[in-house]
């Protein structure tokens, strides 16, 4: 999809569903990877996740337009656009926008690399980093930790 085709999406959105027209820029983000979208107080502007721009997203898309046009409509009318304001959810759940992104599998894991025995207890304690095995103790019992992978 291109930004005019993205452009033309909003219009139409804005257009059916808020009544009113969208009369700023769509940029289309290739850094996104946790949002769906971003509204831009400042000139008013809407972010789209590149994403999400696949076919196979279109639905999630949507969902995605609705909600930064819910924020950007709100906004312009000097009511609540903020997410834990009422008239944010309310005409978020009226227009059946996304209240959250879907998660399309951007969103980066870490991988546990350290593994950690409490010697007394026996608990396991899961890490991404290593730990200084002299300072830390375990946190249920007090008892003395020994690193058991990697080794």
């Amino acid at each position: 999809m291109t930004q005019q085709e993205l452009a033309q999406l909003v219009q139409e959105i804005s257009l059916s569903f808020f009544d009113q027209k969208f009369s700023h820029q769509v940029k289309i983000n290739y850094r996104m990877t946790t949002t769906g979208g971003r509204y831009h107080l400042n000139d008013h502007h809407l972010e789209i996740n590149a994403h999400f721009l696949l076919p196979q997203y279109h639905d999630e898309l949507i969902g995605i337009i609705k909600h930064e046009l819910t924020h950007y409509h709100l906004h312009l009318a000097g009511k609540g656009y903020r997410h834990c304001d009422s008239d944010f959810k309310t005409l978020l759940n009226q227009v059946g926008g996304y209240r959250y992104t879907p998660d399309i599998g951007l969103r980066r894991t870490k991988k546990v690399r350290y593994i950690y025995l409490c010697q007394y207890c026996g608990q396991k304690f899961r890490r991404v980093r290593r730990i200084n095995l002299r300072r830390y103790v375990c946190g249920i019992c007090g008892g003395k930790l020994v690193q058991l992978a990697p080794k």
